[in-house]
């Protein structure tokens, strides 16, 4: 009889050649696909080279996407940007996104088809982890890792214990899947689940849309674990079958599978979540957060740059003004995003506002470019971490939030409850 298993055992074992593995244990596994972008892909190709490889083991499997500096905001950020395309065109990589056609890396992916169930999948970066809200197992790795795994199209890795999460109840209104992660990291804390997998179920995950579900997976890592998973359901194959480029094989976890341990959590009380600077585990309700004013607001990034993300904010801020002396910027995740939402009249209640609206880029995020925060500014922001310096200045305060939050923010000039607006939830269903 097969021995009972989480998803995460299943992927490792299937990709190791193993009929079931162990936590602790050390595998080499095959590789499905791999990404990288212009600040991780330069010291992953002189490694690359280094080591002697001379081919990419399948031009197929491996995606580059310039998200980061791009466009280029400095002679620096070109070189990397061209070291990036150089290897791109020389190895006929059949997955480069040129600025025109990419956007945020983790929001490409799944949207192209190039993330599938039951897949393991390496990047050099550590938010890859979003990708397991389709039911991968997949991790960041460093770029002498992907060096590897690039030439090989094999690495190995420790199988990680499995935590499982699930939630019950009935979210009160404004309360996002945002709001879950930043609940589960502020009562975890940021080590919480250090080299595990965190796997989210229950009834309001199995209720969550797809960019819901890539919201909790992307955060995974700011609790330390190694990935984020939802096992796949109708709602994963209807997301994935019209999009996917190669075949795949889901996997789910045996019911009677073994976890280092079970948190149940009914969050029928939760009010919108806030992460406090300077660490995600700083978090609060939202109406605990003081009133202090906010100099910049920003909607985007991989973890809420999706098109239902803007879809929230755009509601909020519909026919209001961002608050005078507030700056508000939104940066849609993908070019495919950007052009639904032109359709959709987004962008025009974006700029009616008084936002500024950006090609897709990480810039802001990791305090790169376009939004960084002078010393003593405050952001209210959709991104994922607000450590020291995240987003600029070390002396910076930066507030990690919702779409609907940070709209809401944008407008009163302080943190603020969407409610606070009075525009009825049903109205951004």
């Amino acid at each position: 009889m097969a021995r009972p298993q989480t998803i995460a055992e299943k992927i490792l074992a299937a990709h190791a050649g193993l009929e079931f593995v162990e936590p602790g244990q050390l595998v080499l596994v095959r590789v499905d696909f791999l990404l990288a972008n212009d600040i991780t892909a330069p010291p992953a190709i002189e490694a690359f080279r280094k080591m002697g490889a001379r081919r990419v083991f399948d031009r197929s499997r491996l995606a580059l996407v310039p998200d980061h500096f791009a466009p280029a905001r400095d002679v620096a950020a070109a070189e990397l940007l061209r070291v990036t395309r150089d290897f791109a065109r020389e190895h006929d990589v059949e997955h480069y996104f040129e600025v025109g056609e990419m956007g945020i890396e983790h929001v490409v992916l799944p949207e192209s088809g190039l993330a599938l169930p039951g897949e393991v999948i390496l990047g050099a970066d550590s938010h890859t982890c979003t990708y397991g809200a389709l039911g991968a197992f997949a991790c960041g790795v460093g770029s002498t890792d992907l060096a590897a795994a690039m030439a090989l199209g094999e690495t190995w890795l420790k199988v990680p214990p499995t935590v499982r999460f699930e939630f019950t109840g009935r979210l009160r209104p404004w309360v996002s899947a945002k709001d879950l992660i930043l609940h589960t990291i502020g009562r975890i804390g940021v080590d919480g689940a250090r080299y595990q997998a965190m796997e989210f179920a229950g009834p309001l995950i199995e209720a969550m849309d797809m960019a819901g579900r890539m919201t909790m997976a992307n955060m995974a890592v700011e609790a330390g674990a190694k990935t984020g998973l939802v096992n796949p359901d109708a709602t994963t194959l209807e997301y994935v079958a019209p999009r996917a480029r190669r075949p795949f094989s889901p996997a789910r976890s045996d019911p009677d599978a073994r976890y280092e341990a079970v948190h149940r959590w009914d969050v029928s009380d939760l009010e919108p979540q806030v992460s406090l600077p300077h660490s995600p585990e700083n978090v609060v309700p939202v109406t605990e957060v003081d009133p202090v004013p906010i100099d910049q607001v920003f909607i985007g990034t991989c973890t809420n740059g999706r098109l239902e993300d803007l879809r929230v904010a755009a509601r909020l801020l519909k026919g209001r003004r961002v608050a005078r002396g507030l700056r508000c910027l939104v940066i849609p995740g993908s070019q495919a995003v950007y052009l639904q939402a032109l359709r959709e009249g987004i962008i025009e209640a974006f700029i009616e506002a008084g936002c500024i609206v950006s090609t897709s880029t990480c810039g802001p995020c990791i305090g790169g470019h376009m939004g960084v925060l002078a010393e003593g500014e405050r952001a209210v922001s959709t991104n994922n971490r607000n450590f020291y310096g995240r987003m600029g200045a070390r002396g910076a305060f930066n507030y990690l939030a919702s779409p609907a939050v940070a709209a809401a923010t944008a407008v009163l000039g302080r943190v603020a409850h969407p409610a606070e607006l009075g525009v009825p939830v049903e109205e951004v269903a």
